[in-house]
C-alpha cells in the first residue's frame, strides 16, 4: 500500500460559500462582468452628469439622485481601458462605498445571472494586471468569461494607485 499526500485545501472563497450567486451583468469595451445584485442599490439609463474642475480623469463628475450627490466614475478610464468612440447612451449602475453612493459608468446593463459556485474559478493569470486588482473570480460561460468585480477594490483602486505615484 502506498502512502499519498494531500497538500492542504485551499481557503473558501467567499463567493464559494453558497450554492449559487446572483450578478448584475454588464459590458465595457465588449468585456462581460458582474457584481454581486446586493451590492447594486439602482440601474440607470442616461442621467446628467455635471462635471467636476480638476477631478481625477475617472470622476466623470456627479449627478443628483433623488435628492443625494452621487460620484459618476468612468469604468473605461478607471479600468485603463480606450474612451469609447460614439456617443451612444451608457448605463450606469449605482453602488455604495463607505456609506457614499458611487454611479458606475458602463457601456450596457445586461441581465442578472444566478451562477453556481461551482463553476467559480479564482483570477487566472492571463487576466490583465488592472482587472486582476479589482477582480474576485470569473465565471466562464458559453463562449464568454464573465469578470466578477469586487466593488470596494475597484472603488479604492484609484486611491491606491495615486498613493502608489
Amino acid at each position: 500500500m502506498t502512502a499519498t499526500t494531500q497538500s492542504a485545501a485551499e481557503p473558501a472563497h467567499p463567493l464559494n460559500s453558497v450554492a449559487t450567486q446572483e450578478f448584475v451583468t454588464f459590458t465595457i469595451a465588449d468585456q462581460l462582468f458582474g457584481i454581486p445584485v446586493l451590492k447594486v442599490q439602482d440601474v440607470l439609463s442616461s442621467y446628467q452628469i455635471t462635471r467636476i474642475p480638476l477631478a481625477p480623469p475617472e470622476v466623470m463628475g456627479s449627478l443628483n439622485l433623488r435628492g443625494r450627490v452621487v460620484t459618476a466614475i468612468d469604468m473605461r478610464a478607471r479600468l485603463g481601458l480606450p474612451a469609447r468612440d460614439d456617443d451612444g447612451e451608457s448605463m450606469s449602475i449605482v453602488a455604495e462605498h463607505d456609506g457614499e453612493l458611487y454611479s458606475l459608468v458602463v457601456d450596457g446593463v445586461g441581465e442578472v445571472l444566478a451562477l453556481s459556485a461551482k463553476t467559480f474559478d479564482r483570477n487566472p493569470p492571463t487576466l490583465g494586471a488592472k482587472f486582476r486588482a479589482v477582480s474576485d473570480g470569473i465565471y466562464r460561460l458559453d463562449g464568454q468569461l464573465l469578470v466578477v468585480l469586487d466593488v470596494n477594490r475597484l472603488l479604492d483602486y484609484g486611491r491606491a494607485v495615486v498613493a502608489a505615484n
